[in-house]
């Protein structure tokens, strides 16, 4: 695996790619510019809106994010719609409008009910790679940009030609810790067969391993730039619940895809030795554990790499979503702090 060079820019607190990026006169300000490493605050959110109730409420509960003068960056962690409604690029305009709602930096990482899961009937019959397409042209019009009214620059993988189609694959700093956006799925990342063809098809198989080659590198990189320039952390933000154990009964749809993102994570972890953050989202329940600690229940349900391999410094949370996403997760990064991250619910 090659690794590309990214330099940080300290003095404004934003990534910039060695990769030359058109930036136009009317380009956003550096995400992180002025803030350094002192410490700051970010909502985050993730699976919703789900249902018409949601949906109504969505543009309110965006107002009250809007209104907490502590936010300064909003993370949406991907499924903007429940498993079994229509993937329609009218919808996809809808939410686009509610996302441009946001005042502060908007950072949305897709997840699996809009694009891998859009094959079921109810979903409307779409081609996955088709509806992620679409999501790509509909929410990242401009590849290293954030959504919302104050956007801001971020790095994308985009950057770099090998990558070029993973728009939504971004990297920015916050109170001087690396935080990393990944396209990392729901449906056992993307191996529940589309339309239920068995085996998967060549366009699936090859979605997966693209993708997973695509991740892979990012999370590379995210260490790699967070132990370059003496990061105090590292905060990877996905969709997918890795250690969903619902997924492990009879039917259910598995957690093999997710195995060497898992391995890869713990590895650089533990040689990185500081506090590691996973934001997740997917099971909609809220929940705090630390999967690469031999002691939490979740250890071992995907094989690590060593055997021995121990990151304490690794904690996952869950946000709520659903029925349950009644509340968005204030977290505040203070590279001072022992632990950086610390965080509060607060109901909309």
């Amino acid at each position: 695996m090659r690794h590309r060079r990214l330099l940080l820019a300290l003095a404004v607190g934003t990534l910039t790619a060695s990769v030359s990026i058109p930036i136009s006169a009317n380009a956003a300000t550096p995400l992180g510019a002025g803030t350094g490493t002192a410490p700051s605050t970010i909502a985050v959110i993730g699976d919703i809106p789900y249902g018409a109730a949601k949906i109504a409420e969505f543009p309110t509960d965006i107002g009250k994010i809007n209104a907490d003068p502590d936010v300064s960056l909003v993370a949406h962690l991907g499924d903007i719609k429940n498993g079994s409604s229509v993937c329609s690029d009218s919808y996809f305009a809808t939410i686009k409008s509610d996302f441009d709602q946001f005042q502060d930096p908007f950072v949305y990482t897709p997840g699996d009910n809009e694009w891998t899961d859009c094959h079921r009937a109810n979903n409307g019959g779409y081609n996955p790679l088709e509806r992620l397409g679409k999501l790509r042209q509909v929410f990242f019009p401009v590849p290293g940009r954030t959504l919302g009214v104050n956007a801001r620059q971020v790095t994308s993988e985009s950057a770099d030609p090998a990558y070029a189609p993973f728009v939504e694959n971004t990297m920015w700093t916050q109170s001087g810790v690396v935080f990393s956006t990944l396209n990392v799925q729901g449906s056992n990342n993307d191996l529940v067969p589309w339309f239920g063809v068995t085996p998967l098809s060549a366009e699936q198989r090859n979605e997966y391993s693209t993708r997973l080659d695509a991740d892979l590198e990012w999370i590379n990189e995210a260490f790699n730039v967070a132990r370059r320039t003496g990061a105090p952390g590292v905060a990877l933000l996905m969709q997918a619940d890795m250690w969903d154990t619902s997924a492990l009964a009879a039917g259910g749809d598995g957690l093999s895809g997710f195995d060497p993102i898992v391995k890869r994570i713990g590895t650089l972890a533990e040689h990185f030795g500081k506090p590691v953050l996973i934001l997740q989202g997917d099971s909609h329940n809220f929940r705090v554990d630390h999967p690469f600690t031999s002691t939490d229940p979740l250890y071992g349900i995907h094989p690590l790499a060593p055997k021995t391999l121990q990151a304490p410094n690794v904690t996952r949370v869950v946000v709520d979503g659903s029925a349950q996403a009644n509340d968005y997760l204030k977290l505040t990064i203070n590279p001072a702090a022992p632990g950086v991250f610390s965080w509060t619910r607060v109901n909309y």
